[in-house]
């Protein structure tokens, strides 16, 4: 799960994303994705600016980000599989895109009652 700053009120280009374990959470300051793999999923991805619905989203399996660390610094770090997704999307926001914009044409997001039990654990 994570959170973009915008989505709270708070107009930086600021996000933090907790991984699925128990690392530690990813914080992204003015992020920006540099590379992404050719190869792709596609998931069901939820989003708190319309929480009652579940969009299935192709994204790629791996992206290289640029951040700037809390130090200043700006490394290039690369994410995989569930952690890129989920980076991927709060980048989005960050950059006005709320995750409808990458659905597939003619792919509509269904209710959170359809979704129960039909998702597979992210890999």
């Amino acid at each position: 799960m994570g959170i973009p700053a915008p989505q709270i009120g708070i107009a930086r280009a600021a996000a933090v994303v907790l991984p699925p374990d128990d690392a530690p959470a990813v914080i992204l300051l003015n992020p920006r994705i540099t590379n992404r793999s050719e190869e792709t999923d596609e998931q069901y991805e939820g989003c708190l600016s319309f929480f009652d619905v579940r969009g299935l989203v192709p994204r790629p399996l791996k992206i290289t980000v640029e951040a700037t660390t809390l130090a200043g610094e700006t490394p290039t770090t690369v994410y995989e599989r569930g952690l890129a997704r989920l980076i991927h999307h709060e980048v989005d926001h960050l950059d006005g895109l709320l995750y409808t914009a990458r659905m597939r044409t003619g792919v509509d997001p269904i209710p959170v009652e359809e979704y129960r039990q039909t998702g597979r654990a992210w890999a």
